[in-house]
C-alpha cells in the first residue's frame, strides 16, 4: 500500500493529496505523471506528478473530483492508502532557454503546468502567466505561480475574480503588445487548448499541449490513449503527455473522450445513491470525465 499523508480541498470540489511513494518522489521529473489504483478491482486513474518531496518520500498530485473514482479518491483520508501508485510515466518536459515563455492553465490544468513552470523558470527563462478558471471558486494555485512568474495574468469566465474573460483574449493582449514568445504551454480542457493553438498558429508560435486522454494500462500496450499528431498515430502514456498543438487532431480527441459518457454516467449514480441512499455526491460535468 501507498499511504496518504494528506487530503485537502484546495477548491471546489478540487483536492490535493500527499502520498508516500520514495521511488517516484527520486525519479520524476517536471511533465511525468503516474497511475493510481485504490484497490484491486479499481480502475486505474493517470494524474500529473505536481511535486514531489524526497526527504520526505512524497508526490503530491491535484485532481478535481468529477467521476465515480475520483470521488472515492477524494474521500480517502491520511492513513489510508493506494493499493497501486505506478511512475513516474510519460516523457519529461523537454526545458531549455526558450526566451519569453507563455504557460496557461485553465481549471485543473493549472495544476500539471505547475510543475513545467517550474522547471522553465529555472532554466533562466522569463515566464508570462496565464491561469483562467470558469469562476473564483473553482481557481487554484494563484499564489504558486505568482511567486514564479514575471507577469502573471488571472481570468474568469464570468468576472466573479480578477479579469473577466477567457485565457485566449489575455493571450491575444500579449501579442498585441508586442510579445517575442518563444514558446507557449497550455494545458486544461480540450476546447481551450485548441483555441490556444488557433491563437499562436498565425504568429508560428511553437506551442506545446498537455493532453489527457482515456487510458488504461498507461505502457504503451493497450493502445486506448491514442491520439493523431500531424497524421500520424501517437499514445499518450508513452509518446507524450506534451505534443505539438498545432499537429494535435483535436476532433477526433473529443469524440475519444467521449466513448463512454452513458458508463461514468451510471459508475457515479451508483455512488450517490449507494444502497438506495443518497451519498451528497457531486454530479459529473456534461464532458464526463474521471
Amino acid at each position: 500500500m501507498f499511504p496518504i499523508i494528506e487530503t485537502k480541498e484546495i477548491a471546489k470540489n478540487v483536492y490535493l493529496q500527499r502520498i508516500q511513494a520514495p521511488r517516484v518522489a527520486k525519479k520524476r521529473k517536471a511533465g511525468q505523471f503516474l497511475v493510481l489504483r485504490r484497490t484491486e478491482n479499481g480502475e486505474r486513474i493517470p494524474l500529473t506528478i505536481v511535486s514531489s518531496d524526497v526527504g520526505e518520500g512524497s508526490v503530491t498530485i491535484i485532481f478535481q473530483a468529477v467521476g465515480k473514482s475520483t470521488t472515492e479518491f477524494a474521500r480517502m483520508q491520511p492513513g489510508d492508502g493506494y493499493l497501486d501508485v505506478v511512475g513516474p510515466l510519460g516523457l519529461a518536459t523537454h526545458i531549455e532557454k526558450f526566451g519569453t515563455v507563455v504557460g496557461i492553465g485553465g481549471g485543473i490544468g493549472a495544476a500539471p503546468l505547475l510543475p513545467i513552470a517550474t522547471a522553465i523558470k529555472g532554466a533562466g527563462n522569463r515566464l508570462l502567466s496565464i491561469v483562467g478558471a470558469r469562476t473564483k471558486d473553482l481557481l487554484i494555485l494563484e499564489d504558486e505561480m505568482r511567486a514564479i512568474s514575471d507577469e502573471i495574468v488571472i481570468t474568469t469566465d464570468d468576472g466573479s475574480y480578477a479579469k473577466k474573460g477567457f485565457v485566449t483574449t489575455a493571450l491575444q493582449e500579449f501579442l498585441d503588445r508586442g510579445e517575442k514568445i518563444g514558446l507557449c504551454i497550455a494545458i486544461g480542457p480540450v476546447p481551450m487548448m485548441r483555441a490556444v493553438a488557433e491563437v499562436t498558429r498565425p504568429h508560428g508560435i511553437k506551442t506545446m499541449v498537455s493532453l489527457n486522454p482515456i487510458m488504461v494500462d498507461a505502457t504503451g500496450m493497450c493502445g486506448a490513449c491514442r491520439v493523431t499528431v500531424g497524421g500520424t498515430t501517437k499514445f499518450v502514456c508513452v509518446d507524450g503527455p506534451e505534443f505539438d498543438g498545432h499537429q494535435v487532431d483535436f476532433k477526433e480527441l473529443v469524440m475519444r473522450n467521449r466513448a463512454y459518457l452513458r458508463e461514468e454516467k451510471v459508475a457515479m449514480e451508483r455512488i450517490e445513491h449507494k444502497d438506495g441512499k443518497c451519498m451528497g455526491g457531486a454530479t459529473p460535468p456534461a464532458g464526463g470525465g474521471n
